[in-house]
């Protein structure tokens, strides 16, 4: 069971929204909690899992830079880095955009985690399942519908 409303993800918007989330956030590595927060932002894309930006006031782990960068034709330039929690690191399991597009601006200070990377992620009561593929961050959770891209023969849809 889940407390999040039905969505469609091939419903969602082509040029992608961002929008505040109602439900809390929290993420886990090495036992320890990486952030919680019930001020997160969402970015809604179609075909995509939402990706989750929670503000990095809110986190908790250590977060190192990693060299190397990511272009987005929507948010502009994102930067990563290792998530250090607990007794465990997971390398390049977070990113965020420190100056993004006027579009996405209210990304700015909040940072994402890839969920397939955590020992956890949750949306309100829902545990997340990674968006299928090693490129995207989208966090899959029991409320959506439709096709989600990500899988083999899918990324450039």
């Amino acid at each position: 069971m889940t407390d999040l409303p039905r969505e469609n993800v091939q419903s969602y918007p082509r040029p992608p929204r961002v929008e505040p989330v109602q439900h809390r956030i929290r993420v886990v590595l090495g036992g320890a909690v990486v952030a919680e927060t019930v001020r997160a932002l969402r970015v809604l894309e179609t075909h995509h899992a939402p990706t989750y930006y929670l503000p990095k006031g809110d986190v908790q782990a250590s977060l190192r830079p990693v060299s190397g960068t990511s272009f987005c034709e929507w948010k502009g330039v994102a930067r990563y880095f290792d998530v250090i929690a607990g007794a465990k690191t997971a390398p390049r399991a977070a990113w965020a955009y420190d100056h993004p597009t006027a579009g996405f601006a209210a990304l700015a200070g909040h940072v994402a985690f890839y969920a397939g990377l955590m020992d956890e992620a949750w949306v309100g009561e829902s545990r997340v399942m990674p968006q299928p593929g090693d490129f995207y961050g989208g966090w899959v959770t029991p409320n959506l519908e439709g096709q989600i891209k990500g899988a083999p023969g899918t990324r450039h849809w």
